[in-house]
């Protein structure tokens, strides 16, 4: 996504206050939109959540894992077109209504010159999809893996220091690679631990 690109821009109180660049938003700390999707699929009675691997080449975050797709919205697009995010990122076409709303959750990332406050509007995605079935962005995302849900609760709940993950990797021979092997956060995209928290907290009450 180029820096220029143009973003709603927020006071503390969500209320629409004029419209900024990305740079300026991550420069001068304004609250933004996002859109979050995390898929999660049950095979054989146990729940999985997946993660994308960001791209060895994004400018934030490379190499780590993250939400299965995710993105700013843009000035001119309501919550519901962030569903081309998904299609755009991951290659799964799927429609706003498929999607179960986990709400509105607000956090605040800073580091060296980028503040990064976004109102991102959160939603499950109950899926049935193989790893064959994802076809990457190969600029922003290199790989899909999935995890147990109860491992990705107990790692953020600070019960398990580390957790299995598989899937596969595209590497930069166009290859797929399978991955099988154990993370730790250190390995996650350091979004807040509340927001990881306040995720957990929604997708179990959606799966009750």
């Amino acid at each position: 996504m180029g820096e220029q690109e143009k973003l709603k821009v927020f006071d503390d109180d969500r209320n629409q206050i004029g419209i900024a660049s990305r740079s300026d938003v991550h420069k001068n700390g304004y609250w933004h939109e996002a859109f979050h999707c995390w898929f999660l699929g049950n095979e054989q009675g146990i729940d999985y959540i997946y993660l994308q691997l960001r791209s060895k080449n994004k400018k934030d975050y490379p190499n780590l894992l993250d939400i299965t797709a995710a993105g700013h919205l843009l000035s001119d697009e309501r919550v519901q077109d962030g569903v081309r995010e998904i299609k755009e990122e991951i290659g799964i076409d799927l429609a706003f209504e498929d999607l179960s709303p986990l709400g509105i959750i607000d956090y605040c990332v800073v580091k060296e010159n980028f503040i990064d406050k976004e109102l991102a509007n959160v939603f499950l995605y109950m899926s049935e999809n193989t790893f064959d079935e994802f076809t990457l962005q190969l600029e922003e995302v290199s790989g899909i893996v999935r995890a147990k849900f109860t491992d990705f609760t107990q790692l953020w709940f600070s019960d398990k220091e580390e957790i299995e993950i598989n899937g596969f990797q595209i590497n930069k021979y166009g290859n797929k690679l399978m991955i099988n092997e154990s993370v730790n956060i250190d390995k996650f995209v350091p979004h807040q631990v509340t927001y990881y928290k306040e995720v957990i907290q929604q997708i179990q009450k959606k799966i009750k």
